[in-house]
């Protein structure tokens, strides 16, 4: 008898399962529907499997090359395409002019030629019968103010002598190479195209606050112009103070593009010179001594970039013995470098100066400074003030502000302006004596009036309800809630309210007479501090102002002004003023310090990583930080650039 041989069944588990429970396997249904479709199809043994399954690590290492290859075509591919959408033949024909911008009348006081019409007005974006803002220079208040303005509400124009914006706080970096000055810049026209506003490349030089026109002269020095404003704002920064110090033309200082410039060439110069076989010993020590005047934040920086390069590429690419001889020194004024910083900050900026050979002189002043040499004065043991010197190839002068002669124009039109450094403003940032509402200043221009006493009167006659003369204490607590809102910085020092009333009051009455309240107006006016000069401080003012132009925009300001519907508009319209204190920064050398009041931070390279994070956070544009990033990559890579030119 023939007996089939055993065959294995090629079915999997799962087939031979479904196969001997299927009892209508042959009704008449289709075959489609008796069969499931969701039954995975694996190979037949003996049948091989795809190469790319028995080696996926070959193939992935034979497909990276095609993979790397084909992104990078479409990328370039896709940057080619959009390079070429951003030429352009466009030109246009039969612009509109209008007939006053080329024959402008003439006016004011001087009989200049009146600008009531720009360049651009009859542009699409430029509509009629917007309020006329000015805005003097193109700093941190400008900016901040720029950006927060309703473009709807103001015809805008900024006047500044360069058409762009300078990131101060990283410019000791590009002194050295660490970053180049075009990634600090942006284009004001950029900015200012935000509100379709006007730019124009001059300065400001007069003004005439009854027929509100600001005198204005090209910086070619051509005929100067009139320019029609309905308000004014003035961010036209300030000047390094000379604190009377002769041989100052012998010095650099670093405010400008053009300053950070010319330290970089002369330190250079310093350098290569100093590599001369024909250079003299005691002249090339004297061309690598280095003197900062002034121990802030600019000074300190300036001097550990300085140190930096020094370290990482001088010692690298140029002879040792220039590494050996080159001196460094501060010269500071106080008992210590960055006094306005916390204790903590201070004493570890110094000890790492110490530990890096930056010579620190403390509690001397600049007598004179000449080609050769600084002179400056200290007291000895006994009290006597001493002459010392210290040679010098390179000075840099960074030692307080002073008025511009803009400022200092200003400041000579109006009454009630005593501060020697700036404009004295009020809690609305609104010039002191100029016609209310209409002028304001922001930044290192103005500083917030601190004399409390000088609104003595007015606030008794506000507050006496029952006209008395004195003050009680009901009434009293209503004088607080004034002097916090027109004296913002005054709030730290009338916290308890209660402690102090008791200290002024007659013991007997319980009320507070005119000459007690001078004391206490005159005591709280010492402890009162003019808010400090930054980009911090420029910045948050012209936010302020900003939001606070296109709101009163809209509630009709110039109408409660003329109507005489309010006595303080602003003050019914908007909040006053409050600085708000984000923290201080200063870079020390690879390690950086942050201030931020009540915790303070000193460290290495992670807080340099955080001192950067910050900088490259507040730049204006996308644009800025980008090119920020790739200096900063540049020289971790290849160092700084050593070229002179």
């Amino acid at each position: 008898m023939l007996t089939r041989p055993l065959v294995r069944s090629t079915r999997t588990p799962l087939q031979q399962q479904l196969h001997h429970q299927r009892p209508f396997a042959s009704s008449s249904l289709p075959r489609s529907v008796v069969k499931p479709n969701n039954i995975p199809r694996y190979p037949q043994p003996g049948t091989p499997l795809p190469f790319w399954r028995r080696r996926p690590v070959v193939t992935g290492c034979i497909a990276l090359p095609f993979v790397l290859t084909g992104s990078v075509a479409f990328l370039t591919g896709a940057l080619l395409l959009y390079d070429a959408s951003t030429y352009a033949d466009r030109h246009t024909e039969r612009v509109p002019v209008n007939p006053m911008l080329l024959h402008p009348e003439r006016g004011g006081k001087k009989n200049l030629k009146v600008a009531k019409y720009l360049v651009g007005d009859n542009d699409p974006t430029h509509e009629e019968g917007k309020q006329r803002m000015v805005i003097v220079g193109g700093g941190w208040g400008s900016v901040g103010l720029l950006k927060n303005l309703d473009p709807d509400q103001w015809h805008v124009t900024v006047v500044a002598p360069e058409n762009y914006f300078l990131f101060h706080p990283l410019l000791p970096s590009a002194t050295v190479g660490t970053v180049e000055v075009r990634s600090l810049v942006e284009p004001l026209r950029k900015i200012i195209a935000r509100v379709s506003g006007h730019f124009l490349q001059a300065k400001a030089v007069d003004i005439d606050f009854s027929e509100r026109l600001l005198e204005v002269q090209d910086v070619s020095g051509e005929e100067n112009f009139y320019l029609p404003y309905d308000k004014l704002v003035i961010a036209c920064g300030s000047v390094n103070s000379t604190h009377g110090v002769p041989g100052l033309e012998n010095c650099h200082q670093l405010k400008t593009v053009g300053d950070a410039q010319a330290i970089r060439r002369k330190v250079m110069d310093n350098l290569e010179k100093a590599a001369l076989p024909s250079t003299e010993e005691e002249e090339r020590q004297r061309l690598l001594s280095f003197v900062v005047c002034g121990g802030g934040p600019t000074g300190v920086e300036f001097a550990s970039e300085l140190f930096d390069m020094v370290n990482e590429d001088v010692l690298q690419y140029m002879p040792k013995l220039l590494r050996d001889e080159i001196k460094v020194s501060i010269i500071q004024s106080r008992d210590h470098i960055l006094n306005t910083y916390s204790e903590k900050i201070s004493e570890y900026a110094e000890k790492k100066f110490a530990r890096n050979e930056i010579d620190m002189i403390l509690n001397a002043r600049v007598k004179s400074v000449s080609p050769t040499e600084v002179a400056y004065t200290q007291k000895d043991a006994d009290g006597k003030t001493i002459t010392k010197t210290v040679n010098s190839g390179f000075t840099l002068w960074s030692t307080g502000i002073a008025m511009n002669p803009f400022t200092e124009r200003v400041a000579s039109l109006l009454p009630n302006q005593y501060h020697k450094h700036a404009l004295e403003v009020d809690s609305h940032l609104r010039v002191i004596g100029a016609p209310l509402g209409t002028v304001y200043a922001l930044g290192d221009c103005a500083t917030v009036e601190t004399r409390l006493v000088d609104h003595l009167l007015e606030m008794v006659d506000r507050c006496d309800v029952n006209h008395d003369g004195v003050i009680d204490e009901k009434e009293f607590d209503i004088m607080m809630k004034i002097v916090d809102r027109k004296f913002p910085t005054a709030q730290i020092h009338v916290d308890k309210i209660r402690d102090i009333f008791d200290k002024y009051a007659d013991p007997n009455s319980h009320v507070i007479g005119l000459n007690e309240l001078a004391e206490l107006f005159l005591h709280v006016s010492k402890k009162m501090t003019a808010l400090p000069a930054t980009a911090q401080v420029a910045n948050q003012q012209g936010v302020y102002l900003g939001k606070k132009f296109s709101k009163i925009a809209k509630t009709g300001h110039d109408a409660a002004v003329e109507n005489q519907v309010y006595d303080d508009p602003d003050d019914m319209l908007f909040t006053p003023f409050k600085y708000k204190h984000l923290g201080s920064l200063a870079y020390i050398g690879n390690s950086a310090v942050l201030d931020f009041g009540k915790f303070s931070w000193a460290g290495g390279l992670w807080a340099m990583y955080a001192w950067r994070g910050v900088y490259f956070s507040e730049q204006v544009s996308f644009r800025s930080r980008m090119l920020l990033m790739v200096d900063w990559v540049k020289r971790g890579i290849w160092g700084r650039d050593l070229s002179r030119f």
